[in-house]
């Protein structure tokens, strides 16, 4: 409770009441029903809570109601219906953000997706695809194995592909194939009043445009504040004719974040490039069962053809060697890499695991890769300082890196720390031209920061494009601004 009293965030620790402070409307339930069917809402406790948190330390802030619509027309019959009635409405995919996006602070009606999982118009030649939000990353790259194409995007959790568009989600591959904004064609959207529009147009997936404002970047990255996001146009990347992996170990963490500079300069096409400081690569060796140096490490992959790769891999090791790495030895055969992502992907639960009982709270940055090395050590230097278990961890290829901070929930002093950490992280990437989040978005946790990075004007402007859209402030209120 002390921690969520310090953050400003309310509410029992890990739940809020049940009774909303604004019930839905008589006979509002029954039609809810009318238009979906009995079997597909539910006001059960175990239900509402199950969908009122995310992966975050947010409390969980259960809706009233949650509806499972099963195609798009039922999306703009619940979405009208709430409209009228001036009930708040908030989206749901899988529930793996890590902000609180998908709590519902002022209550109403919860839209689970997942019961919307088509995937249609793949296209070969256009190298292009469209979901709808049921549909998650690893479902699928499994629908297109064997068309030698794939969707990169991989923030690591099996997230909806469109809550990974409606966050602005990237991940490991994001430094070669770019986040979910540049690989977003396209999006079907129903408004909050309940019509329906697509970003691009109907049908329409061009590599590039320069039609008019650019509807698409609106709502990528937009949190459920404006409409539903029921179906995402995505582009396609072929699969690469070979892949490498390596970790190299360095004897310090400058030392491995300059060589993260270092190969970038260099043009090196790396498809990934992975940091862990020596905390998390003890905790994350102990968890996968890998033996490693407990020092600070860099996770790369290379990808490209056959005769590229080696050229590539020799440039790598280069400047791995100038910085004082070692331990390189490329892992080519698709087991091996997998045992060395899974290490990389277990993070959030060898970091838990340093502490067990205790509660993670995971936050990100991200700044210009010039100032990486600098924000990086003096992240380092301020959780050491201030006596807190934060391994980090960092898609460092784009700047962006994470703490995972670990706290007793029962402390308030170490709350009081962990709150005063995160606000000076958050300042000290902006200081450095960067942002307060990279990729998790800014859900309840950041709005005072965001207001620091746009500045008032900046927030005004936000402001009115909500108001334009969503008047009444329905679609997944207290959240962004």
């Amino acid at each position: 409770m002390a921690l969520r009293r310090v953050l400003g965030l309310g509410g029992a620790l890990g739940r809020r009441s049940c009774c909303s402070q604004h019930p839905l409307p008589p006979d509002f339930v029954e039609a809810l029903r009318a238009v979906v069917g009995g079997p597909n809402v539910s006001t059960a406790m175990a239900v509402r809570e199950q969908h009122g948190h995310d992966e975050s330390m947010h409390a969980c802030a259960p809706p009233d109601a949650v509806v499972w619509p099963q195609a798009v027309g039922q999306v703009q019959e619940l979405a009208a219906l709430c409209h009228r009635c001036r009930v708040p409405m908030v989206p749901f995919g899988t529930g793996t953000g890590l902000e609180g996006g998908v709590n519902a602070v002022q209550g109403g009606v919860c839209f689970d997706l997942s019961r919307m999982d088509a995937i249609t118009e793949l296209s070969l030649e256009d190298f292009s695809v469209a979901v709808e939000p049921g549909v998650t990353r690893k479902a699928l790259n499994s629908y297109l194995r064997g068309t030698g194409l794939w969707f990169p995007v991989d923030p690591g959790a099996d997230a909806s592909l469109c809550g990974m568009a409606a966050t602005g989600a990237s991940g490991t591959n994001a430094v070669r194939y770019g986040t979910m904004r540049p690989n977003v064609l396209n999006l079907r959207v129903v408004l909050p009043d309940g019509r329906l529009f697509h970003t691009a147009g109907p049908g329409r997936q061009p590599r590039k445009r320069s039609a008019g404002y650019d509807l698409t970047s609106l709502f990528v990255g937009s949190e459920g504040t404006l409409g539903f996001l029921t179906q995402a146009t995505l582009r396609l990347h072929p699969l690469p004719e070979a892949t490498a992996a390596t970790i190299a170990t360095f004897p310090s963490v400058r030392a491995a974040v300059d060589c993260t500079v270092q190969v970038l300069q260099a043009a090196v096409p790396v498809a990934r490039i992975e940091f862990l400081d020596e905390v998390m690569v003890g905790a994350c060796g102990r968890f996968s069962g890998l033996e490693l140096p407990e020092a600070p490490l860099l996770l790369l992959e290379l990808h490209g053809s056959r005769h590229s790769l080696a050229e590539q891999q020799r440039q790598a090791e280069e400047i791995v060697r100038l910085n004082g790495g070692s331990g390189l030895a490329w892992a080519e055969e698709p087991e091996e890499r997998g045992r060395l992502w899974d290490m990389r992907h277990s993070a959030w639960y060898a970091a838990l695991a340093l502490r067990p009982g205790c509660q993670g709270y995971s936050t990100d940055v991200c700044v210009p890769i010039s100032r990486l090395p600098d924000v990086v050590v003096e992240t380092k230097r301020d959780l050491q300082d201030s006596s807190l278990t934060g391994p980090m961890v960092g898609h460092v290829g784009d700047g962006n890196f994470h703490c995972i901070l670990l706290f007793n929930r029962q402390d308030p002093a170490e709350a009081q720390r962990i709150h005063a950490f995160t606000q000076r992280l958050g300042r000290r990437a902006l200081a450095a031209g960067g942002t307060c989040t990279g990729e998790h978005g800014v859900g309840l946790g950041k709005r005072a920061l965001l207001l620091e990075e746009l500045g008032p004007e900046g927030l005004d402007t936000l402001r009115c494009i909500k108001a334009a859209l969503d008047p009444h402030n329905l679609m997944n209120p207290g959240k962004v601004l």
